[in-house]
């Protein structure tokens, strides 16, 4: 079965550094999963506009062995239940579990997570914005054929100083309020 986007279409974020805290121990716990300021009510805003929000995560947390997948609902339930209380919906959320060296092409960089979103939805990706903070996130973006979107926040100000030619001069913003509100603002 094909799913349907929204009446303005599909808008896909990273998870860690875009929507909640960073960590460089990895967040293992719906506990250790804080939202950054204005990221639930941005998805929320960008649902009740009629987007179609989806979000696209590599967790090689799970294959480290430092959570399982119960505690990664929990964290994903958490923030379901955010952005519910703020009147929005995330349709979907897909990881990529395995480690950096496993070679899977679900992993971003590779776009194996943004083209299984493109199959679900039945749609392809062409113009379509993946919102991310580091350029794995980017990269993916690039090459399954949708908009990479660059936020500053987590890696996002290191990622910005070290971007290569082909993604310099993509939209980026200080965060995914600032994304939200210029995508609302320029569809309005």
């Amino acid at each position: 079965m094909v799913a349907r986007t929204g009446a303005r279409g599909l808008v896909i974020l990273d998870r860690d550094g875009v929507i909640n805290r960073d960590s460089a121990e990895f967040v293992k716990s719906a506990q250790e999963w804080l939202p950054l300021p204005g990221s639930v009510a941005a998805i929320a805003r960008l649902s009740r506009a009629g987007y179609t929000v989806a979000v696209a995560s590599n967790q090689s947390g799970l294959a480290r062995g430092l959570f399982g997948r119960n505690a990664l609902r929990a964290m994903h339930r958490k923030l379901r239940r955010l952005v519910a209380a703020e009147g929005g919906r995330v349709d979907r959320l897909v990881v990529c579990p395995p480690g950096p060296d496993d070679g899977c092409n679900s992993r971003k960089p590779r776009p194996g997570l943004l083209n299984r979103l493109a199959r679900h939805y039945g749609i392809t990706l062409e113009g379509v914005p993946v919102v991310g903070d580091s350029l794995r996130d980017l990269l993916a973006a690039a090459r399954a054929g949708a908009t990479p979107v660059l936020v500053r926040t987590g890696n996002g100000m290191e990622t910005s100083r070290r971007l290569p030619a082909e993604l310099r001069g993509i939209r980026t913003y200080d965060d995914l309020a600032a994304f939200a509100a210029a995508t609302l603002d320029n569809n309005a």
